[in-house]
């Protein structure tokens, strides 16, 4: 259990693993009340919107522990210690779809959940994709799909896509695609 002081607050680290580790930070607020919070310290992480010639968007359908389903994701993951955001989405886009990219563009970053957790999510659109093997981690249970935008369309009227940073994805996609076609 880690204790520091920063600015007033007395900070405890009551949990450090191998994905993240948790602070609880102390203090007294300007009218004297006692103030707790717990917050999640996070690495980073990288998500990646893989863009084929054609069109189709590869996503992929990844099991996830906390809410016990498989959820349609774009693949993503964790910075390493010292690793360039870039190189973390080459890496991951490799490992989870196989696919390797001539083609990057950084659309944007994003806190996950800013109330709780300090992750910095870096988004990336890869295009010119070229097949490979995939290279899953121990437990990764990750299907590739490669959908149309009317598939995506209507994973979304039907609520499939359920998680944050895709639905961010797709957005943000959006906004690019419609700024490259006005340049």
């Amino acid at each position: 259990m880690m204790m520091a002081m920063s600015q007033g607050k007395h900070i405890e680290r009551p949990f450090d693993g191998a994905l993240f580790s948790v602070e609880v930070a102390t203090w007294s607020d300007q009218q004297g009340r006692a103030v707790r919070r717990e917050m999640v310290r996070h690495p980073g992480a990288v998500m990646i919107v893989p863009q084929l010639d054609d069109g189709r968007l590869v996503l992929i359908r990844n099991y996830r522990i906390a809410p016990d389903l498989r959820l349609w994701e774009f693949p993503a993951g964790k910075l390493e210690p010292g690793e360039a955001p870039l190189a973390t989405a080459k890496r991951e886009l490799a490992e989870e779809t196989g696919y390797q990219a001539k083609q990057w563009h950084e659309l944007s970053t994003f806190y996950t959940s800013p109330g709780f957790a300090d992750e910095l999510m870096h988004v990336f659109l890869s295009r010119e994709l070229t097949p490979g093997s995939t290279a899953l981690e121990p437990g990764e249970d990750i299907e590739v799909v490669a959908l149309t935008r009317a598939e995506v369309d209507q994973l979304l009227r039907e609520g499939q896509v359920r998680d944050a940073k895709t639905l961010s994805g797709l957005l943000l996609l959006e906004r690019f695609e419609m700024a490259e076609s006005t340049s």
